[in-house]
């Protein structure tokens, strides 16, 4: 089960420790969701989602300052739960000693922080959804090309590689060679990115390990991308049919989610830099509601429609 250290969660979102005595290195955090304690604070424990991070707005911390001290030692040891990997107070909010105090004794660590509630939650949620997504990696070059991210697969020594420093070279980015890090984010999105280890490196076979970034600069770089296209490369076959016209869209599947997914047959004197752009912008076109194959398939059709009209 994936899962990320309380302190980075604390570095990333920049919040203030209230309680500096309790060691944080080892707390992990589990889930992506997190829970406002409003229930839970009038005394509603049934179904108290203790495992995640519990947000505190005004509402909550108004609601907590007009609590009666028995109230509190009533309610907070409940709320406080061993499981819990931390309470934040946002708006700049800090709680009662009491609330402190029992968060020592259970080594729950409370934290603050200045932004809006909303606001909080909302970038907390996504930035944990991304580092605590289901994730496999695959073999392959992902490259946004104009705007889209390309996922180039195939066999070892295919020439991936040689495509996305052709593509390099023509003005796109690399994100991640050999190795693509998936992350399912949502039931549409799949995110990739690179291993820490192998992050701007390309492999050229008879060259050897060049960096991207240090050959081409940081606008030739970037560190995650949306998969929205496959294109798969294999050997040509002179006995496989290969599709001509487009009008059927094939796809294949990671982690789920469905991608289009294009196979292209290799030969030499191919350039498949051009054939990935020109991929990526036919894939972008039709997304925004332009299919050329259907275009040309409408034109036949009425050509064919023209001629009948003719001959009656």
């Amino acid at each position: 089960m994936a899962s990320i250290g309380l302190a980075k969660v604390v570095d990333k979102m920049k919040l203030e420790n209230l309680t500096p005595d309790i060691d944080i290195k080892h707390i992990k955090v589990m889930q992506p969701d997190i829970n406002r304690p409003a229930l839970q604070l009038a005394g509603y424990m049934e179904h108290y989602e203790s495992t995640r991070l519990q947000i505190l707005g005004f509402v909550e911390y108004s609601y907590m300052m007009q609590m009666t001290e028995e109230r509190k030692q009533e309610i907070y040891p409940a709320l406080i739960h061993e499981d819990c990997p931390g309470f934040i107070f946002c708006r700049n909010l800090e709680p009662d000693e009491l609330f402190l105090a029992e968060a020592e004794k259970k080594g729950v660590p409370v934290f603050k922080t200045q932004k809006a509630t909303s606001s909080f939650k909302a970038e907390i949620i996504r930035w944990l959804n991304v580092k605590l997504a289901p994730c496999i990696s695959v073999h392959g070059v992902l490259v946004d090309v104009y705007g889209e991210g390309v996922l180039i697969t195939g066999e070892s020594g295919i020439g991936k590689s040689e495509a996305a420093l052709e593509l390099i070279k023509r003005g796109h980015r690399l994100v991640t060679d050999d190795v693509v890090e998936l992350r399912k984010v949502s039931e549409d999105t799949l995110i990739g990115t690179a291993p820490d280890i192998t992050k701007h490196f390309i492999e050229l076979r008879g060259i050897g390990i060049i960096d991207v970034k240090t050959l081409f600069g940081v606008a030739c770089v970037r560190e995650t991308q949306n998969i929205d296209l496959v294109i798969r490369l294999e050997e040509w076959d002179k006995d496989k049919e290969y599709d001509r016209l487009g009008l059927q869209e094939e796809y294949t599947e990671y982690l789920g989610n469905k991608i289009v997914c294009h196979s292209i047959p290799i030969r030499p004197g191919r350039n498949l830099s051009i054939i990935c752009e020109a991929a990526a912008v036919n894939h972008r076109q039709k997304k925004m509601g332009y299919n050329a194959a259907q275009e040309l398939y409408n034109r036949v059709q009425r050509n064919l429609a023209q001629k009948r009209e003719e001959e009656e």
